[in-house]
């Protein structure tokens, strides 16, 4: 879907670590927490023992984290998304999915990212201003909170 077009987040279809393609209508009736993911950021350790943490505690009642590699903030995202993926997972033990690695900001900003900042502006206006910026969705897809 284009952005513009999109009346959810379910309308998208996105790449996971593998290239292979994700219809996010999937998720449907989940609750999603989208994050935008570094692994050599200075947030990196706790935001991950965070996620990992949520997930646990809440993944059995509906939430799914849906993590997404970029490289735009200071490049702290350096790795091939094989490398992310076994970092998060290992280090982690994240059980979440992580997709390939998106641009957050910008001309070439990844369709779900344009629509979800376009859904929920931040403090400073629509662009992601670091790493782990997050966003809430319904259980129908609709953007309900942006933190940080």
């Amino acid at each position: 879907a284009s952005q513009s077009s999109a009346q959810s987040v379910h309308d998208f279809t996105v790449k996971d670590a593998k290239g292979n393609d994700v219809d996010l209508s999937i998720y449907k009736g989940k609750v999603l927490l989208i994050v935008n993911v570094a692994s050599q950021c200075g947030l990196t350790d706790s935001n991950y023992t965070e996620l990992t943490q949520l997930y646990a505690k809440y993944k059995d009642q509906g939430l799914e984290i849906l993590a997404f590699p970029c490289n735009q903030f200071g490049s702290q995202e350096p790795g091939s998304s094989e490398e992310i993926v076994e970092f998060a997972c290992t280090r982690f033990k994240a059980e979440y999915p992580i997709f390939d690695k998106v641009e957050v900001n910008g001309n070439n900003a990844a369709p779900i990212y344009k629509y979800l900042k376009s859904s929920k502006g931040g403090l400073f206006g629509d662009n992601i201003k670091w790493n782990f910026s997050k966003f809430l969705v319904d259980k129908e897809g609709k953007v309900v909170d942006r933190y940080a």
